[in-house]
């Protein structure tokens, strides 16, 4: 060993120099604004889901279907939306296999208060699919409010 390496000594280390003091712990009114902003946001997002479910609601529910031939399948319905509401859906009908042999977007118009259930809300409806081979099964795929501007 030489003079020099006897001469230097390590510099004082300790964790708190080497990985910064003790954080400070989160203050009351900090915790209080943290819970407010969690309390605001999540209140502005139910707002959000429920007037955005509420304005374009539109459902729908498969009452039946009948199969005339190979060519020709009925399908009955009921629409469940707005009475001043437009709406469409999308029919469809499936061979044995699940494959599509027939599908039909049907428009649904505004209906008078006097109309169906629920003064004009539910209305029952029926339509006929042209397949391309025997249909086993026709089932409503979606309804929806269609954009105002389209």
């Amino acid at each position: 060993m030489t003079s020099e390496d006897q001469h230097a000594a390590p510099a004082p280390t300790s964790l708190a120099n080497r990985y910064g003091g003790q954080k400070r712990a989160l203050t009351r009114k900090g915790k209080r604004n943290i819970l407010i902003a969690v309390l605001a946001v999540g209140i502005a997002f139910l707002a959000w889901v429920t007037t955005s479910a509420a304005t374009t609601s539109v459902s729908f529910k498969d009452i039946g279907y009948s199969t005339t031939d190979a060519t020709l399948t009925e399908v009955d319905f009921q629409v469940t939306k707005d009475p001043a509401a437009d709406a469409k859906c999308a029919v469809k009908a499936m061979d044995s296999k699940f494959a599509i042999v027939g599908w039909k977007v049907v428009d649904i118009g505004p209906n008078p208060t006097d109309a169906g259930t629920d003064g004009g809300h539910t209305t029952g409806h029926s339509t006929q699919l042209r397949t391309e081979s025997q249909a086993v099964s026709a089932v409503v795929d979606n309804c929806w409010i269609p954009d105002a501007g389209k």
